[in-house]
């Protein structure tokens, strides 16, 4: 790891703590919270942590404002980083000692798709949270398409076969149906083909001599950091996207665009970012590594807590500058319990951001698998791979014994109750139907869920310049 040359690197411990209580005492957020009965023997103290300007980065704001990051004897910096590539090199080159990460960036790195290097997470950060908004032009187009409910609002969910006959339109006047989303390994990505292909429409290919994701492609998807995403749209460059939020709601706040279907509605209680840091750091720093976990946790914790009683400070805090910074009412549309569809249609989803109940925070294996089975399903995965390839992967990436370790911690010093963690659980969930087609995901069988997707490579198929072939 490079040196740390920072300010705080230089002080005593005694006087950064004193410091750190002073700036604390100052903060609108700070809470009087206990700190930890015992202090582990940290490796390193001085962290600096890399984020994307979205609400799910909560975890790392909350671990910052209410203390938890200094109750483990860790002083963090958390920094905004421009988009997500730029944030992986920087937790790769040892710039950010860790990240809040796309899901399927840790794997993708770990298997060698794009940048290589071994990232894991011991963390997963929250479920949902994203959406797929559609511009004006295009929401008038497909209305006609979608059932109404007896009040006369659009019946949800949505199935991209509403948008069937605008593609074809499109294509008829000579233009491209172009979309955006922020990552080729990102949750969006593969929630945005997900929708397409659930309703009859290819998203495109990807091969070894052809990244752009395009190859026989009906809606063609970019790449767009997630804050530009509604000027992107409004900017007709795009005619809809998929993004985390605040910025779906934006596109409601600034009436450019009409959220179309939540990924809760796709697939309920989607798994999505993680916390990543490089497998060198958490074998270095072991220790460092479970006081990073336990202070997630808590934080995660105090997010979910008394039915989201905590949410409108939260809101406060994510709005300010430093982390996501759009304005307090277009962040609380989606995180108190609602989202806003078209304006004035406002929609209770209390399971819109769930960032600890229903055991959000455990890595499970499974989670990792799906994201593998949408890797090798559009082709960045290009060769068939054994069900055991998936798990070894998965094992290699995603770390509960760091977790269970860092919770145990936590139940002891008498911060969570023992009842919130799956001490028993193998790493995989039960199987699932909900989703949007109704197709079950089994984690244990991912060669048997590829198979059963209409749409995608399965089975030993893969694709040769504009063609799927068989070996």
């Amino acid at each position: 790891m490079p040196p740390f040359s920072s300010l705080a690197h230089t002080l005593t411990s005694s006087v950064r703590s004193t410091l750190v209580a002073s700036l604390l005492g100052a903060s609108v957020f700070a809470a009087a919270t206990p700190a930890s009965a015992d202090y582990l023997d940290l490796e390193i103290e001085d962290l600096t942590f890399g984020f994307i300007k979205l609400t799910d980065m909560a975890p790392l704001a909350v671990a910052y404002e209410l203390g938890y990051f200094e109750d483990e004897g860790l002083f963090v910096t958390l920094e905004a980083q421009a988009n997500w590539k730029v944030l992986l090199d920087g937790v790769i080159d040892g710039r950010l000692q860790g990240a809040h990460m796309l899901a399927g960036q840790p794997l993708a790195a770990t298997v060698g798709y794009g940048t290589e290097a071994h990232i894991i997470t011991p963390f997963s950060m929250d479920l949902n949270g994203n959406g797929i908004t559609v511009s004006n032009e295009v929401w008038e187009l497909m209305r006609p398409n979608i059932p109404s409910m007896a009040d006369g609002r659009p019946q949800h969910p949505i199935s991209a076969e509403a948008l069937l006959p605008v593609i074809e339109q499109f294509r008829d006047e000579g233009r491209t149906f172009d979309m955006g989303m922020v990552f080729p390994v990102s949750t969006h990505n593969y929630e945005l083909r997900y929708w397409l292909a659930a309703g009859g429409v290819h998203p495109g290919y990807y091969a070894p001599e052809d990244v752009s994701g395009m190859i026989q492609a009906d809606a063609f998807l970019s790449v767009t950091p997630p804050p530009q995403m509604p000027a992107t749209l409004d900017a007709g460059t795009i005619y809809g996207y998929a993004v985390g939020e605040p910025w779906n709601q934006q596109a409601v706040a600034m009436g450019i665009g009409v959220p179309v279907i939540t990924d809760y509605q796709l697939w309920k209680n989607n798994p999505e970012k993680v916390f990543g840091i490089t497998a060198e750091f958490a074998e270095e720093y072991p220790n460092t590594t479970l006081a990073i976990t336990k202070a997630l946790i808590r934080a995660a914790q105090w997010l979910d807590e008394n039915d989201n009683a905590n949410r409108e400070e939260a809101v406060q805090m994510l709005s300010m500058p430093q982390y996501v910074g759009a304005d307090e009412e277009v962040i609380a549309a989606s995180m108190t319990g609602t989202f806003e569809f078209e304006r004035g249609d406002v929609r209770e989803i209390p399971d819109f951001n769930v960032f600890f109940r229903y055991y959000a925070t455990y890595p499970y294996y499974s989670d990792a698998v799906w994201y593998l089975t949408q890797m090798r399903r559009w082709g960045q995965i290009a060769e068939q791979q054994p069900d055991s390839w998936y798990d070894e992967v998965a094992r290699s990436v995603y770390r509960p014994d760091i977790y269970l370790e860092a919770a145990r911690m936590l139940v002891e010093e008498g911060h969570v109750d023992e009842a919130d963690f799956p001490w028993d659980t193998d790493g995989y969930r039960e199987p699932t139907d909900e989703f949007i087609d109704g197709i079950t995901y089994d984690g244990r069988q991912p060669n048997a869920y590829l198979e059963a997707l209409p749409i995608g490579l399965s089975g030993d198929e893969r694709v040769v310049g504009t063609e799927v072939i068989t070996n």
